[in-house]
């Protein structure tokens, strides 16, 4: 089953004088922005549910949460990162929640790009989908290098330089393997995408199993319990002393904790290729939910727990997470030695691989969508829209594919760690993502209103409302606008007073941005939709139609055949979580 895209527009008026929908609410044909079928054009909707719903509970989950939180843990102390990524959490919740009704309503191929393009103003779509796209096509090599060096890991740990050691031979490797699943069709990345998942969740299961019975044994002849909260402390000062240095170690968490949950918007683009997107999504949101209380909340605070801020084995730690991704970096294994357990490391670094192979792949499906989403909205060469018949965009995966080709240059140490700082630069485009989807959000309320859209008429509805959309997208800003407020703090090591580096790197990305923004809104004229001329129909008709043709021929299954009895235990079971 294909979905046929909606055609993007560039500032034309647009007027409801005709219905895509059969039930004969108003529609947009006016200007050219009628409904078009492109049979060169078509996705497949070949993602199911339980594909979906898995795919958003691992999303997030990655090297940030199994190495990233040893530094702000030594820099903020386990109440400050608690308190941090908990508040952060609800504010992923909410830009999943709030997409998740918008893509319920409307699961068109080019997915938040689209939404941001119709709803809100065709320059912000236009800047949205090359910022995503861009920074895709750098944490795509990023991961594949991050992957290398996991895998090196054992030939240092062995002793071992040969020729089998080399980066590039495993760069090359991990490269086509992620091409070829993504070039076989959308059902078959599904398929790997669950199972790594999968394997994903089991590992942040046993690390909360791991982390729990340390923090209830502790340490060899010491208790365990809340001990570490007391001493060294739940606060750690952060660039000052007392209660002002104890702030910035919170706020420092605060700007931090946003790109570890980075990932959760997958859905977003994934809804295009949902078999039943409007149970997909809303399973999907609500997974998201559950893997930020059971997963980040939980294991965060079994960490600090067992591991105290002022380690030095913690500090050993970060000092490595600067120059390589291994197990040796990560603060679970730094909380193994403090328990005497010897053979976590190796764990850790299976673990590291599976998260690191599952985050290339999935970067680059995203990159490859978006691509084609910015095309079929007529921002791109149309030629990247084009499909095969399989329904994979070919000339978007080939395009996104070729920026891998970066991984090769960034093989050794020194060139890994100036890729990564060249990845810093472009990280700052996720939460500008999260800011649109927000406001994109907002302008759909107010539209859907506007346009006489009864709640129940729609699918799933953000518990958050439009005034929990609004505090979001305010909570966002912030921590975006004080995202560098490290640069302007004396460097101990250099005696800077302005780390003027620092500072282009957190701000960039936004010039970029807004650049992007006013230069499309001022050569192609565009302007911001009334809540009366935003598009929520074109094409929505032709999307029902698919929706009902497969929940008939499911339900045609179902009738004509018998489920196993595991089906029917998964179903009852597991299948009520994924």
């Amino acid at each position: 089953m294909a979905v046929n895209e909606y055609r993007g527009g560039r500032g034309t008026p647009r007027s409801s004088a005709f219905s895509d929908d059969a039930s004969g609410k108003a529609a947009f044909h006016a200007g050219g922005q009628i409904y078009e079928e492109d049979i060169r054009s078509r996705l497949h909707r070949d993602l199911k549910t339980r594909q979906i719903s898995m795919i958003a509970l691992g999303g997030a989950l990655g090297t940030g949460l199994l190495i990233n939180t040893g530094p702000y843990l030594a820099e903020s102390g386990p109440v400050s990162m608690l308190i941090g990524y908990a508040m952060v959490g609800v504010l992923c919740y909410a830009v999943m929640s709030g997409m998740g009704e918008m893509a319920a309503w409307l699961p068109i191929a080019s997915g938040f790009t689209g939404f941001a393009n119709r709803f809100v103003d065709p320059a912000l779509g236009f800047a949205l989908g090359w910022n995503y796209w861009f920074k895709y096509i750098i944490t795509t090599p990023n991961n594949i290098i991050a992957s290398t060096l996991v895998i090196k890991y054992w030939f240092n740990k062995e002793g071992y330089d040969g020729p089998w050691s080399s980066p590039a031979l495993y760069v090359a490797i991990l490269l086509i393997i992620i091409v070829f699943i993504n070039y076989f069709g959308v059902g078959i990345f599904g398929e790997f995408e669950f199972w790594l998942s999968s394997a994903k969740v089991l590992i942040m299961l046993g690390l909360i199993i791991f982390t729990l019975v340390l923090a209830i044994k502790g340490r060899p002849n010491q208790a365990g319990g809340f001990q570490y909260w007391v001493n060294p402390g739940a606060f750690a000062p952060y660039l000052a002393k007392g209660s002002w240095g104890k702030f910035l170690g919170f706020w420092n968490v605060l700007s931090s904790a946003v790109f570890s949950f980075l990932g959760a918007e997958l859905v977003g683009v994934t809804v295009g290729e949902a078999q039943n997107p409007r149970k997909a999504v809303p399973k999907a949101v609500k997974m998201t939910f559950f893997r930020i209380v059971f997963f980040y909340i939980v294991l965060i605070f079994l960490l600090g727990l067992t591991v105290p801020y002022n380690s030095p084995q913690l500090l050993s730690a970060n000092n490595i997470s600067d120059k390589t991704v291994s197990a040796e970096a990560s603060p679970f294994v730094v909380a193994a030695m403090l328990a005497g357990v010897k053979a976590v490391p190796d764990i850790i670094n299976i673990c590291l691989l599976v998260f690191t192979f599952s985050a290339a792949n999935s970067d680059l499906y995203i990159a490859t969508r978006t691509l084609y989403s910015i095309s079929v909205e007529g921002n791109a060469p149309r030629i990247f829209s084009r499909t095969n018949d399989r329904g994979v965009p070919i000339y978007a995966l080939g395009a996104s594919s070729s920026f891998c080709l970066l991984a090769f240059i960034s093989v050794d140490l020194g060139s890994f760690k100036t890729f990564q700082y060249f990845a810093s630069l472009v990280t700052i485009f996720g939460i500008l993502t999260w800011v649109s989807i927000l406001t994109s959000h907002i302008f759909f309320v107010r539209a859907r209103r506007m346009q006489q859209i009864q709640d129940t008429q729609l699918a799933y509805i953000s518990p958050f409302g439009i005034g929990g959309s609004m505090a979001a997208l305010i909570f966002a800003c912030t921590i975006l606008f004080f995202n560098g407020f490290t640069c302007f703090s004396r460097d101990p090591s250099t005696g800077e007073r302005f780390r003027w580096r620092t500072f282009i790197v957190n701000y960039i990305g936004v010039v970029i941005f807004a650049a992007m923004v006013a230069g499309y809104k001022i050569f192609m004229r565009t302007k911001i939709w009334g809540s009366a001329e935003a598009d929520l129909f074109t094409g929505k008709k032709k999307i029902d139609e698919d929706e009902n043709e497969f929940l008939a021929s499911e339900k045609k299954k179902e009738e004509g055949s018998k489920k196993s009895v595991a089906l029917r235990v998964y179903k009852y079971t597991l299948g009520n979580f994924f």
